[in-house]
């Protein structure tokens, strides 16, 4: 947990990462595995969601995410064509519960926006999924602030050969010290 006591707010720009930083990733992967073990149940037309949605959940805990996909595929004996299905669905799934803001982050967020600091999500990923992961974030009183959050896609920035960080020093107008990237890495987290 992180304590916004400890945190310092000196500098004039705030981005954030969205997995494992504003809400668990986890929780987002989870109603996926629901979503798709739903998918397959009704797709093959016997009863699988249950067991695949535990295979899942329990492989993620013990092997990790790369490897949930293709073990599930193998262990139910699935065509690979759940592959492709199951991306679609990762990046643009309708989940059927809101991700909730870790209380720490909420917190340090309204803080930040309090002090009149400029705010921001820069994030990795495919970002189409990671648009839909902050369309699903239970944002609560931090809703009135969301027109001021601004969004930056660490791949359109590569693809564009744009570092990050001197994208952020133009669109924010300041110089790159004055740039705090806050990821899951970082201590607190």
């Amino acid at each position: 947990m992180m304590n916004n006591k400890a945190f310092s707010f000196d500098k004039s720009v705030y981005v954030f990462e969205i997995d494992d930083v504003l809400y668990p990733k986890r929780d987002y992967l989870l109603q996926v595995y629901y979503l798709f073990s739903n998918f397959v149940e009704y797709t093959e037309g016997r009863p699988l969601a249950t067991e695949i949605v535990r295979f899942m959940k329990q492989t993620l805990e013990i092997a990790g995410e790369s490897t949930v996909l293709q073990k599930t595929i193998a262990h139910f004996e699935l065509s690979e064509k759940y592959h492709e299905n199951f991306e679609r669905l990762k990046a643009n799934a309708h989940l059927p519960l809101k991700l909730i803001l870790k209380d720490d982050i909420k917190t340090l967020l309204l803080s930040l926006f309090e002090k009149g600091k400029k705010v921001g999500i820069l994030t990795n990923g495919n970002p189409v999924e990671q648009l839909n992961k902050l369309k699903h974030i239970d944002w609560q009183e931090l809703s009135e602030f969301l027109p001021s959050l601004k969004v930056f896609f660490i791949r359109e920035l590569a693809f564009r050969s744009i570092e990050p960080i001197d994208y952020l020093v133009g669109e924010y107008n300041v110089s790159a010290d004055e740039i705090h990237v806050i990821t899951g890495n970082e201590s607190g987290f």
